[in-house]
Formats: structure tokens, sequence, C-alpha cells
């Protein structure tokens, strides 16, 4: 049995999608659907049990025994999300307790960090999981901050030697596209936000820079294709002995406008953009370069090239955005 906490999210079903198709058994999802069509995330796939969070503690200790791995993608990952109590309970507190009882029943753990955790950038963004280097990181908001809290916390007590899973592992996601995403309203990709403008001919909207070694539609960050997340969690699952804090990008950053051009070529249409104002209470909290350095995954035996902008852009536009059926 493997666990998948946020399953019905984003990323999480991305991944129950795949263990589904590598055959693994009994898939749980742990996970509030509410009322909108996030269930549809789910729809496809054979799961044995869907578990409310709050069920989650009494569900742990009845079928510790049949468990085979917690892969940990909940959280409240708006970072826009100001109710930092709601945050802690859920990015911390929970994240904490499914790292204890993994260690005490021996079941491995990989759970979802940030490249939030990096804030500005400043420090460039290497997964380097000491506590020196870690303690220096200042994140932008809350959200980024309950992530490196975390893994500040995992640091000590591997520091300190004390019970941790057999196999424990954070991945630093970057900036992630594609399917499933549609429930995340504000929070979904660029390329999700802009598509119905490029489907129906109407200009795509891109941030002004209001930092001058940038120009307008040309910030930078490293947009990762959701299936490459995908790819180093069952890579994981198949190396039990890796463990470690590890960045998950493509290790290249590229501008919103190579975005936003690659969304319009994947329906054979010209580029129409637009710049526009960003709002205030982001502009002294814009990231205007993130990019992942993978010498460390890589060193650790994940091989596997990454997906290219336009190839992951092109597959999410036809194979999904642009079907009466977008779901995985």
């Amino acid at each position: 049995m493997i666990i998948v906490t946020g399953g019905a999210g984003f990323i999480g079903s991305n991944i129950l999608a795949a263990l589904q198709q590598k055959k693994y058994p009994d898939l749980v999802v742990v996970d509030w659907l509410g009322s909108g069509d996030k269930w549809k995330n789910i729809a496809k796939r054979e799961l044995t049990a869907i578990v409310e969070p709050p069920l989650l503690r009494s569900f742990l200790a009845d079928h510790a025994g049949d468990l085979q791995a917690v892969i940990h993608m909940g959280a409240i990952s708006t970072t826009t999300e100001s109710d930092a109590d709601l945050i802690i309970r859920s990015n911390f507190t929970l994240s904490q307790e499914l790292w204890n009882f993994c260690a005490g029943a021996n079941i491995p753990y990989i759970y979802a960090s940030s490249a939030a955790t990096y804030g500005d950038g400043s420090l460039g963004f290497k997964d380097d999981d000491s506590l020196e280097h870690l303690n220096a990181l200042r994140p932008l908001n809350p959200y980024g901050w309950s992530k490196a809290l975390f893994d500040r916390w995992v640091a000590r007590q591997l520091a300190s030697l004390r019970p941790a899973p057999p196999q424990h592992v954070g991945l630093k996601f970057f900036n992630v596209y594609g399917p499933n995403e549609y429930h995340k309203g504000g929070q979904k990709s660029v390329v999700a936000h802009m598509f119905p403008d490029v489907l129906l001919n109407r200009d795509v909207k891109l941030f002004k820079s209001y930092n001058p070694m940038y120009k307008d539609g040309w910030q930078l960050r490293d947009f990762v294709w959701v299936g490459d997340i995908v790819s180093v969690v069952l890579w994981l699952l198949d190396h039990p002995s890796v463990n470690g804090l590890f960045n998950v990008g493509t290790g290249e950053a590229r501008s919103f406008h190579d975005l936003a051009v690659a969304t319009w070529h994947a329906l054979g249409k010209d580029p129409r953009i637009v710049y526009v104002d960003m709002p205030e209470p982001l502009r002294d909290k814009y990231q205007y370069f993130t990019q992942a350095d993978l010498s460390k995954l890589r060193a650790a035996g994940y091989l596997k090239p990454m997906t290219p902008l336009e190839d992951g852009v092109t597959s999410y536009v036809r194979d999904f955005l642009n079907q009466s059926d977008p779901y995985l």
C-alpha cells in the first residue's frame, strides 16, 4: 500500500496515475475533495481508500504493517495565503508527524519541499541540506517559510542522529505545469492561465518588470513539466538507498515570454502579448530568476533528461488543455 497525501491535488494526482500505470497495488489518497471539480483529478484511478486528513492518524495506525511508502504532497500551497497558523498545521506539524510515524514504522518517506524556500535567490539555488545553509535562506512568504522550517527540522533530526525513515527525501519543486491543476484557481501555472486567451486569439497578458535588469515579460523561471516530477518520484521508489534534499526543475531558466510564445505556437498561432502592471503587494516579493541546480540529483544517479519547455508546453496544450477531457 502506498499513501499519497494531497493525492487529489495537482502533483499528487499525477503521481497516482503513474503508480497505477506501474501497477502498484492498493493506492490511498489523503485529501479534501470539496464541492468543486477536484474529484475529477482522481476519477480515473483505482483506489483502495480516500481518507479525509483528520482521519489520517487512525488510518496509519490501522495499516502500518501494510504500507510500502508515504508520499507526502499535501500542503497549503497558495503563496498568497496569510493564515500562518493554518499553514503551519498543514505544512509543518503534519509533515513532522508523518516523519515520526515513518521512522517508527520503518517506512520510506518522500515529501514536497519547494523552491520558494530560496527566497529572492540571492544565495543561489543549490540544494545544500546543511543546517548552516538552510538557516541562511530567507523565504518571501509564509508558504516558503513553512517549507524551509520543515527542511531545517529534518536537518536537525539527522544531525542529532534521531530516528529517521529508512528512506527520507525532500524534493524542492520549481515552477511546475501540467494536467490536473485546474482546481488551483489563481495558483494555476501561467500556461493554464494563458490558454483560454490563446484559444480565442486574445492578447496574453504578462507582468511588467520592476527590475532594470529584466525587460517586461523576460523575468526568468525554471518551468518544469509535471511528468519530470513524477519520473523522479518513481525513480526514488526504485532506489530506496537514496536520501536527502533535492532540487527538481529543468536546470534551465526560461522567460515568461518564451512560455507565452510556446503556448501560442502549440496551437499554430502567432503570439499576441501585452504587458500589464504587477499588483503592488507582489512587487517587493517577486522572484525575477529561478534556476534549479541539478548536480546533486544527477550525482545521486537520476540521469534522465528533463523535458524541454517547448515540448512540455506543446504536450500540455494539445493533449490536455485543448481536449474535451483535459484530465490525466
